[in-house]
């Protein structure tokens, strides 16, 4: 039968209270940590959840469990760090706190295959993955010479290939097998962070990184073909990999390959909180430059309301077709230069541009910032030998004019040099060291939320499990009142 909830919110936290009283009448004895994840639950609306997911369960059968209290007990499951379900339902049955938070009776909480049939009403889709177990070997990714250094892309698309087809596709939200998913995220967390002036979505400022997210050891894949049987042990016959999204890539930071994916994370670089915004689970190989295209454009079909003011990205993204896509859609890009796609140019003959956008003269002095000029799209520049009294002090002068050589830089000639603000102001420098935002939000969803502790093997139950972690950011960002009132109601006599 279909789910039945009577009740509100209201209801369940006199659920809360009534329970917390009876088997802790003592708030003392519960430590303040705990406390923290208490509180915070106690105050979190899940009411969509039951609307949204109503639909999604048959008229006929027993009862089932209430939708909103399943969804509240697996977030609960992520903040106590009980990596696996099958444990976490054997807590619900032994820890009284565990199923009064979640909203269930102490005695009577759900197995564990109720919550893989509430995971499975999460994902919009049949099968547990979006692509299939059977294609062929994928291109490996090789070892970069230098260490520190990131694998070269084995994408068969350039940059600007994928800009210019992605920028026209229109993603649909139920199209998605993570649909369901990203609508409660978004009804319940992202768009309560931005009711709360956590994020401004009217102006916002979007830093971007991918990490290597491991899954397993190894990949694990077997053959279907006959080919070994007849000697051909180089066949590129069709293969059966238990996780056909994920592949091998490599990661720069511990010089090693690994087996999963490339998690692709857009996150709010001007929020405190370092909240993110939209995710994308890629293929371990797959490199930034693409990662970022594919997150981006999913984010603006999902995301209609939010307004990319600002771009911070690292060196990875160093490509042409970001700056001109910036630079046609009014986006301020704050990018680090990639020194293998070169770090000089000429310019106007007689001139070259240095790593951080400044025009050298011949005499290879690099020249003073001397303003800016919107309006114009461009940069001015002035020698640093010329002085108004004096004159120019070198002894080979660009000019004969006391006021010395001025340039003018365009972004129109060059916009992945020429940048306003330009990359040696302190204002360019300020904004791009928010860009490590994107790098401390995946470091909270790997080390604090043990995001690889999973032990999955779906993309189904990876994408379940990233975004409750995210939900969980949002909610650990919201402001708490300095007094719990929860405390104030189970120390009042009933």
């Amino acid at each position: 039968m279909l789910p039945v909830n009577c009740g509100s919110h209201a209801d369940y936290q006199n659920f809360v209270v009534t329970n917390l009283r009876k088997f802790y009448p003592e708030p003392d004895s519960i430590a303040r940590s705990t406390w923290d994840i208490i509180d915070r639950f106690w105050n979190l609306d899940l009411s969509y959840t039951d609307e949204k997911l109503r639909s999604k369960y048959s008229i006929f059968g027993p009862k089932p469990r209430i939708p909103s209290c399943m969804h509240r007990s697996y977030l609960l499951s992520l903040a106590f760090k009980v990596t696996s379900l099958t444990k976490w339902a054997a807590q619900l049955k032994i820890n009284p706190l565990y199923a009064i938070l979640s909203g269930f009776d102490f005695g009577d909480t759900p197995g564990i295959g109720t919550f893989y049939d509430f995971i499975d009403r999460l994902w919009d889709s049949d099968e547990n993955n979006l692509s299939p177990h059977l294609h062929p070997p994928k291109i490996s990714v090789k070892k970069p010479s230098q260490k520190g250094a990131k694998a070269k892309s084995v994408e068969k698309v350039s940059v600007e290939q994928l800009l210019n087809e992605l920028e026209n596709t229109v993603f649909s939200i139920e199209e998605q097998p993570y649909g369901s998913l990203f609508d409660l995220y978004n009804r319940e967390f992202l768009q309560q962070s931005v009711s709360k002036q956590l994020i401004n979505p009217d102006t916002l400022a979007l830093a971007g990184d991918g990490t290597p997210f491991v899954t397993s050891a190894r990949e694990r894949k077997h053959r279907v073909c006959d080919c070994a049987s007849k000697g051909i042990s180089d066949c590129s016959c069709d293969r059966y990999f238990s996780q056909p999204d994920c592949d091998i890539g490599w990661d720069s930071s511990r010089s090693c390959f690994y087996h999963g994916y490339d998690l692709y994370m857009l996150v709010a670089s001007d929020s405190e909180s370092d909240l993110p915004v939209f995710p994308l689970l890629n293929p371990a190989s797959r490199h930034d430059s693409h990662g970022f295209i594919h997150t981006f454009f999913r984010m603006k079909s999902f995301l209609p309301d939010f307004h990319v003011k600002k771009l911070l990205l690292d060196s990875a993204h160093d490509a042409m077709p970001v700056y001109k896509y910036c630079k046609r859609k009014g986006i301020t890009p704050f990018i680090d230069l990639n020194e293998k796609r070169g770090i000089k140019v000429k310019y106007k003959d007689d001139f070259t541009i240095g790593k951080d956008g400044v025009p050298v003269c011949k005499e290879g002095r690099r020249m003073n910032h001397d303003g800016s000029e919107p309006s114009k799209n461009r940069i001015k520049y002035r020698c640093p030998l010329a002085s108004r009294k004096y004159g120019c002090s070198c002894e080979h002068p660009c000019s004969d004019s006391k006021y010395g050589r001025t340039v003018h830089l365009a972004m129109k000639d060059n916009p992945r040099f020429i940048n306003i603000p330009p990359r040696d102001s302190i204002e360019w420098k300020t904004e791009f060291h928010a860009r490590t935002s994107a790098e401390r939000s995946n470091k909270r969803e790997k080390l604090d939320f043990l995001l690889e502790n999973g032990r999955h093997r779906s993309s189904k139950m990876w994408y379940c499990r990233l975004y409750h972690i995210m939900m969980l950011q949002h909610l650990d960002a919201w402001d708490l009142p300095y007094e719990s009132a929860l405390k104030k109601l189970i120390r009042t006599t009933a």
